[in-house]
């Protein structure tokens, strides 16, 4: 839905504000057999994640020995500050971590990089092609890390990796071990035994708070950035206040991008610490 300048306000409808960001809000949603599925940010972070590998591989294809060119200079910047962070807290064997850090990235900040196109522009061409009752009805939010369902789809496989490293670098028995007899170690097989519950379940709740924490820091910084686009979007959508409207979004959106960086450096920072503490033993 767009709204032009003029019609802006608080009202319940005729496009007011609570309407305006509700529609904003609102996914594009497909009921399945496993429930309610979001086709929105799943084509949006399914289309940004090829275009990731893609510009990737075609600049590793690309890639001279000679003078590098600007964007290979930028990739070989990036490739290294990323393989220095995993570097510096993951002390293994590196060859899948690196990339996957990498993976991780440069994903999350195209992700999150979508937050920075006009709030109204995916409406406008819908209006165009289609006519405004279209648009109306038409959801589509372009964030995908704005998203819970996204956010919680990666940490979970972040958690896989973790379960994975641990048993690889513990045994399966030497992993499941480490869930009943730590952090309170006992001597007697008595002692053992009744610790072991309180353990095994102090051990889970550290082990699924990682992913519950990786997902919702992304989800929630991305979810607010969103929301004040539209607030400003909303609240000065009128001819009077349209021009210091432009301003303050161009503000918010300069202050975003340290946003956007820095949520996608945290989220793979912290993928590789955890993966790095599953291979510790205790």
């Amino acid at each position: 839905m767009i709204l032009e300048p003029g019609n802006g306000g608080g009202g319940e409808s005729g496009g007011g504000l609570t309407e305006y960001i509700v529609h904003h809000l609102t996914h594009n949603v497909k009921q399945t057999a496993l429930g309610p599925f979001h086709v929105d940010s799943w084509v949006i972070a399914l289309a940004l994640g090829m275009l990731a590998s893609l510009w990737l591989w075609g600049q590793a294809r690309k890639a001279t020995s000679g003078v590098p060119g600007k964007m290979q200079a930028f990739v070989e910047i990036l490739v290294e500050f990323v393989d220095g962070q995993v570097r510096d807290a993951f002390h293994g064997d590196r060859g899948f971590i690196a990339p996957l850090a990498l993976t991780i990235f440069v994903w999350v900040v195209f992700m999150n990089t979508m937050d920075l196109i006009p709030l109204d522009l995916p409406s406008t061409l819908i209006t165009a092609a289609a006519g405004q009752e279209t648009a109306h009805h038409t959801f589509l939010r372009m964030v995908p890390t704005a998203d819970v369902n996204t956010t919680f789809a990666l940490s979970v496989t972040v958690l896989f990796l973790i379960i994975f490293y641990s048993i690889k670098a513990k045994g399966f028995g030497g992993f499941a071990k480490e869930q009943f007899t730590a952090p309170f170690h006992a001597n007697g097989t008595f002692a053992k035994i009744i610790l072991a519950p309180f353990n095994f379940f102090l051990n889970m709740v550290e082990l699924l708070s990682k992913p519950v924490s990786l997902g919702m820091r992304l989800f929630g910084n991305m979810y607010a950035g969103e929301l004040i686009f539209m607030l400003i979007a909303g609240l000065f959508m009128s001819w009077l206040t349209f021009l210091p409207g432009v301003f303050i979004n161009a503000g918010w959106a300069i202050f975003h991008i340290l946003i956007i960086l820095l949520q996608a450096f945290i989220f793979m920072v912290l993928t590789v610490v955890y993966l790095a503490m599953a291979q510790e033993h205790h």
